[in-house]
């Protein structure tokens, strides 16, 4: 079938809709017709080149919503009309990691910018002019219609809103689990939320369910220090070095008990910050992207050891998607989780390059595409 899609024909580059080829779904497969799906920093990561991909040109997108409209042969467990949540990390179930629980590590990440196929990274849905065009994260949401496979999709209630419960696909599940699952955050803490973005935001939100006493986010930028606060931080500030401040002020100079980096573009010197901010066995959790050529953090091993501070990596929140995202859509549905105040703005898919612009400028939380 036909579908429009927006991609990147080389890096850096702009996003640009053209019209595509899809294939039909095959064995474990489903075509789904997009409803919504959200603009994250990680796709203009690919546009300015800052990660490389297996092929272009690559189709954009890999947090998104959408409904069933055709099931691969022997293909269980999904139906015509099923509304559906993308994971941007799909499980195979099988590996050492999905075994432990830790699903978001699957050893199928390994060939998630190939474009092709999680398990064949040399085999394509996308194409244009016959020539094969890369699918993010096996995704690609930025387009009308997607074939993907039935590892990345779960399923979801039908009367639930799809345009922002797209967000669950990568941003939401991303910063919660950020604060909850990687800095396990617990009642009375003090916590950093560094960068307070699409994916930041969310670390606010689940440092609060968690029980934090003060959560300090920082952000050059005001409006997204004022919806810090909408989104349950206790201050806000331009700097790190006001939050490192304050914090010590708060722990009888100590320092935070754990620091979140969720920086659009992070370099080591944003980790370094976070890292002098936490106080003594006090967790740094690195959840922000930069250039993948970028290598060196500027701290002191002696630090590092004899205070006993902890560096962590965070992919996808350290979540499990096939348990945590039904878990996310629960407490949103209880209102236990802000969801609609995410989405600033809404545009079409021909203004994908405007919403990338958008978030350049600091004007959004969360852009969403809505078909």
């Amino acid at each position: 079938m036909k579908t429009r899609g927006a991609i990147i024909r080389s890096t850096p580059g702009r996003y640009e809709v053209v019209e595509l080829d899809l294939d039909a779904p095959r064995r474990d497969e489903i075509t789904v017709k997009m409803v919504a799906s959200g603009m994250c920093h990680s796709d203009d990561h690919i546009a300015q080149g800052d990660h490389a991909v297996g092929v272009y040109p690559i189709c954009g997108g890999h947090e998104g919503a959408g409904i069933v409209v055709e099931v691969g042969p022997e293909t269980t467990g999904f139906a015509e009309g099923d509304h559906v949540i993308f994971s941007f990390v799909s499980g195979c179930g099988r590996c050492r990691w999905c075994a432990k629980g830790l699903q978001n590590l699957c050893d199928r990440g390994a060939a998630i910018m190939t474009g092709g196929r999680p398990d064949d990274p040399n085999s394509y849905r996308l194409s244009l002019d016959g020539q094969p065009v890369a699918q993010t994260c096996g995704l690609s949401t930025f387009s009308e219609y997607t074939t993907v496979s039935v590892d990345s999709a779960i399923k979801v209630d039908k009367d639930l809103p799809l345009e922002t419960l797209c967000l669950l696909g990568c941003g939401v599940g991303t910063g919660w689990g950020a604060a909850v699952n990687s800095a396990q955050v617990y009642p009375g803490q003090t916590v950093i939320v560094m960068g307070v973005g699409g994916i930041g935001i969310n670390a606010v939100q689940g440092a609060a369910h968690a029980g934090a006493a003060h959560i300090l986010a920082v952000d050059p930028v005001a409006f997204k220090r004022e919806s810090a606060l909408k989104f349950g931080a206790t201050q806000a500030f331009s700097t790190m070095e006001e939050a490192t401040e304050v914090a010590r002020s708060l722990t009888n100079g100590q320092g935070a008990d754990a620091a979140i980096v969720t920086v659009g573009v992070t370099t080591g010197d944003h980790i370094a910050q976070a890292f002098s901010a936490i106080r003594k066995a006090g967790v740094c959790v690195v959840t922000g992207l930069g250039k993948m050529t970028d290598v060196g953090i500027p701290i002191s091993p002696m630090e590092l050891t004899l205070y006993q501070k902890r560096l962590q990596g965070s992919l996808f929140g350290a979540s499990a998607p096939s348990a945590d995202i039904p878990w996310l859509v629960d407490l949103y549905t209880s209102g236990k989780l802000e969801l609609d105040g995410l989405v600033t703005t809404t545009y079409t898919l021909d203004e994908v390059a405007l919403g990338f612009d958008d978030m350049h400028a600091g004007r959004n939380l969360r852009g969403v595409i809505v078909f």
